[in-house]
C-alpha cells in the first residue's frame, strides 16, 4: 500500500514498499499527480509487468560512460582508442543528464553538432559506442526501463572508402625526411603486404619464416589469424631491421607510426612547395596532400589487382578483408579494360 507525506508546502512525496518488489519513491507537486503514479506503479505489480526505473533515473550517462570503460572496453581490441571517444564524451553537456532523460531528440542533436566538428565515420563510431552502453544498461545494470535513444535517430551516411593512391615519388619524399629510423622499413611493408598498422606493430620474428617468405599474423582486427606472402621487396624491407631482444620485429605503437608518418608528410610537403616557389612554378595542389598512412594499404591492395596475378579471393586472403563488398572499395577496374576482356 502505498504511502503519501507533505515535503514543504508544494510537494507530496509517495512512496511504495510490497514484499518481493524494490522500495519506489517519488516527489510530486500535487497530491492527486502522486495517488496516480502511485496506482500505476502497483497496477503493474500487480500484473507483474512493473520495471523500476530507479536506476535509469539517478544514474548519469557519465556515471555509466565510466562503468563502461572499466567492464566493457578493457575487452575490445581498440581499447585504446575507445577511451579518447570515452573522454570526450564525459565532457559532453549529455554527461551530466540522467539516463532516463536522455531522449532520441537529444541523440539527433548531438550527432548534427559532432558532424560540424567531425566526418561522418567518426560520429557514427561515437553513436555506435553509445547505442551499445544504452544496451548494456539495459541488459546488465538493472536498466530495464530504458529504451535505447540511438536506435530511433537516423546514423550520418558514410561515403564509401577512400579512393587516394600513394604514388612512388610521394613515399620516397616522405621516407626522406622522416626522422624515424623504423618508418622507412614499416612503409616498404605496408605498400607491400597490404597490412594494418597494428599488425605490423605486433609482428614478431618468431612468426616469420624468412625461407618461406610468409609472416604469420595472430588474432588480426577481424578476429582470425592470417598468412601473409613476403614478396622480395618485403624480404629486403625486414632484412634492413635490426633484431630485437624482444623478439618483435618494431619498436612502435601504431599511433606512433601514424605520427612518424604525419610529421615526414608535413615536411615533405613543405620542402616541396619551397621548392615550386624557388623554381618559379605552381606546386600541384594534390602531390602530398591529404596523404594518410592507411592509404598505403589502399595502395598495396589496389597493385595486387593491377598485377593481374590474383583474384578477388586471393586477394582477400592476403588483405584479411572479411567480405568481398568492403574489398571492391580497393579495386580500381577501368571501363576500357573491361571492355577488352569482353572482346
Amino acid at each position: 500500500m502505498a504511502t503519501f507525506r507533505k515535503r514543504g508546502d508544494y510537494q507530496w512525496q509517495a512512496e511504495i514498499r510490497r514484499k518481493g518488489w524494490p522500495y519506489q519513491t517519488k516527489t510530486f507537486e500535487s497530491r492527486a499527480d502522486a495517488e496516480k503514479w502511485a496506482r500505476d506503479v502497483e497496477g503493474a505489480m500487480d500484473k507483474g509487468a512493473f520495471v523500476s526505473r530507479t536506476e535509469a533515473e539517478s544514474t548519469t550517462l557519465a556515471e555509466c560512460l565510466e562503468r563502461y570503460s572499466r567492464e566493457v572496453t578493457p575487452m575490445k581490441k581498440g581499447a585504446n582508442k575507445e577511451m579518447s571517444v570515452i573522454r570526450k564524451l564525459q565532457a559532453h553537456d549529455l554527461a551530466p543528464r540522467f539516463m532516463a532523460t536522455i531522449r532520441g531528440a537529444d541523440i539527433a542533436e548531438y550527432r548534427d553538432e559532432r558532424l560540424k566538428e567531425s566526418v561522418p565515420k567518426t560520429v557514427l563510431n561515437e553513436m555506435a559506442l553509445l547505442s551499445h552502453l544504452f544496451n548494456t544498461a539495459i541488459r546488465e545494470w538493472r536498466m530495464e526501463s530504458l529504451r535505447n535513444p540511438v536506435e530511433l535517430v537516423s546514423k550520418p551516411k558514410v561515403r564509401n572508402g577512400r579512393d587516394r593512391r600513394a604514388t612512388p615519388e610521394e613515399i620516397d619524399r616522405v621516407l626522406a625526411n622522416s626522422k624515424s629510423r623504423e618508418l622507412p622499413a614499416i612503409v616498404r611493408l605496408l605498400t607491400e603486404t597490404a597490412m594494418r598498422r597494428g599488425e605490423l606493430s605486433k609482428l614478431a620474428w618468431a612468426n616469420i619464416d624468412m625461407k618461406k617468405r610468409l609472416a604469420f599474423l595472430e588474432d588480426t582486427k577481424n578476429g582470425e589469424n592470417r598468412m601473409v606472402p613476403l614478396s622480395s621487396r618485403a624480404v629486403e624491407a625486414l632484412n634492413s631491421v635490426p633484431r630485437r631482444i624482444s623478439g618483435k620485429v618494431f619498436s612502435m605503437t601504431p599511433d606512433a607510426i601514424s605520427k612518424a608518418f604525419s610529421r615526414a608528410q608535413a615536411k615533405a610537403r613543405a620542402i616541396y612547395e619551397t621548392e615550386c616557389k624557388d623554381a618559379g612554378k605552381s606546386p600541384d595542389k594534390t602531390f602530398l596532400m591529404n596523404l594518410r598512412l592507411h592509404d598505403l594499404r589502399h595502395e598495396a591492395t589496389s597493385r595486387l589487382f593491377e598485377s593481374g596475378k590474383f583474384d578477388m579471393m586471393e586477394v582477400a586472403s592476403i588483405t584479411g578483408h572479411k567480405t568481398l563488398q568492403m574489398l571492391k572499395r580497393y579495386t580500381h577496374l577501368k571501363a576500357e579494360e573491361l571492355a577488352k576482356k569482353l572482346g
